[in-house]
């Protein structure tokens, strides 16, 4: 956790009574990004889950979450164990395309655009490394925003555990860990592990950590 952050939790502050769009009828709580503000890596998925939505927290509180912990700490990322609500990371920050969950259906292109500030917001202020799109909607969204390819001409399968050149960054893209093979996820950990062992650090004006 970079030093200099007050809480693990939406540390940005951002707005947790947001009307930016119609999700916020259908919500039972914002959820804004988690984790450590110093981050090198991070991890952006398409909006909370049940489970995620209730602990005000992304990517927790059910099987695909505990898979996704269970690999966050097989590279080092997360030193607590993979059902907790309130995961001890270390290098990663988790955040979403929109902050709301609607209960009946994925949310439109307009309500990704709503919630698009808040996840600048935070790109711009952690300045990560690596990207990593979890799940096909994420995946699409930031290569259309931070790569110069066609999204169409990706497919989520094939590019799960591999890395994408970007503009500014890396996107390292993951399938959503509720369609995830125990083989794939072994992949995903094979490929991060590789990708720790080589300079993955760009120069572009980084605090130290």
């Amino acid at each position: 956790m970079d030093a200099e952050q007050d809480a693990w939790a939406n540390p940005f502050g951002m707005d947790e009574a947001c009307d930016r769009c119609d999700l916020c009828a259908a919500r039972e709580r914002v959820v804004h990004g988690y984790g450590d503000v110093g981050a090198d890596f991070l991890f952006v998925a398409a909006r909370p889950t049940t489970a995620a939505e209730a602990a005000g927290v992304p990517l927790v509180g059910d099987a695909a979450g505990e898979r996704f912990h269970s690999i966050l700490g097989q590279v080092g990322l997360n030193n607590s164990l993979p059902d907790s609500e309130r995961p001890e990371l270390e290098n990663a920050f988790l955040t979403l395309l929109t902050r709301c969950r609607h209960p009946d259906r994925a949310a439109t292109d307009d309500e990704v655009g709503a919630c698009e500030p808040f996840l600048n917001a935070e790109i711009r202020t952690i300045n990560p490394e690596i990207l990593i799109p979890v799940g096909e909607r994420a995946f699409r969204e930031l290569l259309a925003d931070y790569t110069t390819d066609d999204p169409d001409a990706h497919d989520l399968a094939d590019a799960h555990a591999t890395t994408i050149r970007g503009r500014g960054f890396e996107l390292v893209p993951m399938l959503d860990p509720a369609d995830q093979t125990d083989a794939e996820a072994e992949a995903f950990v094979n490929h991060f592990h590789a990708l720790l062992d080589r300079d993955y650090r760009q120069t572009k004006g980084r605090r130290s950590r």
